[in-house]
Parts: C-alpha cells; structure tokens; sequence
C-alpha cells in the first residue's frame, strides 16, 4: 500500500501543477493528498479519523478565497453533502435495523462539499456508487465471495470521485 499512496501523491500533484500553478495548485493538491491519505485510511483499515476530516473541511473553506466555487456554493455544499448521506444511512439503519453506511462518510461529503460546492455534488456520490460497483463486479468476477453484509470502504470511493471533479471544475472555469 506504502507504493500505491506514493504514486497516488505523485500523481496527484502533477495533476495538480497542470491545472493550476501557484497557491491554487499548491491547494488543488493539498484537497488531493487528504484525499489519498483518507481513501488509503478507508481502504485498509474501514476507518477514516474525524481529525483529517476537520482539517480537509477547513482546507475547504479557505480555498474559497483563492479557487471556485464561491463560498455561498461551499457552505451549501457542505451542509447537502453531509444531510444527503446522513439521511440515507439513517434510512438505512431504521428500514434494514443494521448500519449500512459508516458514520465518517456523511463527514467526508460534506467536506468535500466545502470544496466543491453544492452543484457537483451529484456527480461525485453517483461517480463513486460506481466505483463501488465496479469493485463489487470484480469480486464477483474473480470469484472472490461476496456477502450481503460485506463492508466497502465508500470514504475511498468518495475520494476517488472528489479530485476529479475538482480538477475538472478548475480545468473548465473560464
């Protein structure tokens, strides 16, 4: 995993410079390094800490100043990602009795939320339901068994989403 993180961190960071240079860059890849350390973190160990969460929300908020989406699109960003994940996975626990979503995933949309602001939203959980979808096919294609209780590492796949969108958002800006 230690391989993968550093050529995860690498790319993210000539991705980055690619997009944006300066401060900007410097941001863009600040978003995409919490986002490999937190997706690693989930992917290993189901388990993302509400600290990174904390300081990639911050991270979120005073990016406003330097790189779109305006603060107003942040700050509902954060508050529609966080309530749209709650309210499934208390739906989820009240139909099914069982938890179906970590309690760091609400946290990490709404973070990312206050990154991107509130209209990519969409794209970024539909974008990494895929994912997550992909990865179970695999599983299922390679054999590998796959139960209806099985716990996936969705914080990852929310990161995955994120940082192309963000790269994406900045690309397209005029």
């Amino acid at each position: 995993m230690h391989l993968q993180v550093e050529l995860a961190c690498l790319l993210v960071g000539l991705l980055a410079g690619t997009v944006a240079g300066g401060v900007a860059g410097l941001a863009i890849a600040a978003f995409g390094w919490m986002l490999v350390l937190i997706a690693a973190l989930d992917a290993t160990e189901l388990w993302i800490p509400d600290p990174l969460i904390a300081v990639l929300a911050v991270g979120g908020l005073l990016a406003a100043s330097i790189l779109p989406p305006p603060i107003t699109d942040r700050l509902i960003g954060g508050v529609a990602g966080f309530g749209s994940l709650w309210l499934i996975g208390f739906g989820y626990r009240h139909a099914r009795g069982v938890e179906g979503l970590g309690g760091a995933d609400p946290k990490l949309f709404g973070a990312i939320g206050l990154w991107l602001g509130w209209r990519l939203l969409p794209a970024v959980l539909l974008c990494a339901a895929l994912v997550g979808l992909g990865v179970v096919a695999v599983r299922v294609v390679t054999g590998r068994a796959v139960a209806r209780d099985d716990a996936l590492p969705f914080g990852s796949f929310l990161a995955a989403a994120a940082y192309p969108g963000l790269l994406l958002m900045i690309y397209l800006m005029p």
